[in-house]
């Protein structure tokens, strides 16, 4: 079964209106499609196309929320933080898990859900083509009740469900035409996401340090499409444990680069330059007029490439 570059939303500063329109809650999570040739074999990939089998055992027996194979279905693995909400920095324990016998032991401690939101193939047949209210029919008829994986449900008064996701402190919400296809490796204003706070997948190029030399912020950056390498700020810990901060410098001291990695050169204070290579999730407000993030909040380290961490992979081309 091809493996492929899920269809993604376009960035939008409302909910659309109107009868054919339908809408999602936003989930703060991991995007994760299983591919089930049979059900004894279930493989799982992200959206970047790398395999999360091993991360996720649970979704593993797919015949215990899916009623046939083969079938390739499209969701969301979600883990609760502290507040009972989906949090990325929580589910992210699970998706960078690099050692197998880790694995079990982290089954309870970061349980995880599965939001499943749409279904590509099906008996033998790739269904991309079918408008989304068709594809929505089979997959709430494939799926049955189970613990971890559930149906996604949509709701027709979008900006109701903006408000209350506003209100639970939710990232927001996904709007989608009835009639659109699924489109492959694209982003597509069939798909639009509304949220409270935007965030970016950025690179580190650097780190700074206080007056005692202490490590305090990160210094982020983005590639534009000639492959330059541009400032979009600095950030702190934020969600990272001391633990995590700690492990975090220490991975970054060891790729110190003797020259600054930024086409232009930032002009910041007691930093140190690593080569860009690690990649880091940070929440904002807005960008400012120097397109720099206006309140970031670091997340989490992410698994992206650096070299995917681009202005028009961002959404951020136009601002």
């Amino acid at each position: 079964m091809e493996v492929i570059t899920p269809m993604e939303p376009v960035v939008a500063d409302h909910v659309p209106e109107g009868p054919r329109w339908i809408t999602q809650v936003k989930w703060d999570g991991v995007r994760l499609l299983t591919y089930a040739q049979t059900a004894s074999s279930v493989r799982l990939f992200n959206r970047h196309g790398r395999e999360r089998t091993v991360q996720y055992p649970e979704l593993l027996d797919v015949h215990s929320y899916c009623s046939q194979t083969p079938v390739i279905l499209d969701g969301e693995v979600i883990a609760l933080g502290p507040s009972g909400t989906p949090d990325f920095h929580e589910v992210m324990r699970r998706d960078g898990v690099r050692r197998p016998e880790r694995v079990p032991g982290l089954l309870n401690t970061v349980p995880i859900a599965y939001m499943v939101f749409d279904i590509l193939f099906w008996q033998g047949n790739w269904i991309t083509t079918w408008p989304l209210w068709k594809r929505q029919e089979l997959l709430q008829s494939a799926l049955s009740p189970h613990p971890t994986v559930h149906y996604v449900e949509s709701e027709a008064d979008g900006t109701a469900l903006f408000f209350a996701m506003e209100i639970k402190k939710m990232e927001g919400v996904v709007a989608k035409h009835l009639d659109s296809p699924y489109r492959v490796g694209q982003k597509h204003g069939d798909w639009r996401k509304v949220k409270f706070y935007r965030d970016v997948t950025a690179v580190i190029g650097g780190f700074t340090t206080d007056h005692a030399g202490v490590p305090n912020a990160l210094v982020l950056g983005l590639y534009d499409a000639q492959g330059d390498f541009w400032l979009v700020g600095q950030v702190g810990p934020g969600k990272l444990s001391r633990t995590e901060w700690t492990d975090l410098i220490r991975r970054l001291r060891d790729s110190v680069a003797p020259v600054c990695p930024f086409t232009r050169r930032p002009r910041i204070q007691r930093v140190t330059w690593v080569a860009p290579t690690v990649t880091v999730k940070v929440l904002y407000r807005e960008l400012t007029r120097e397109r720099l993030l206006r309140q970031p909040t670091l997340q989490s380290l992410t698994t992206a490439a650096a070299a995917a961490c681009t202005w028009d992979r961002e959404g951020l081309a136009s601002t």
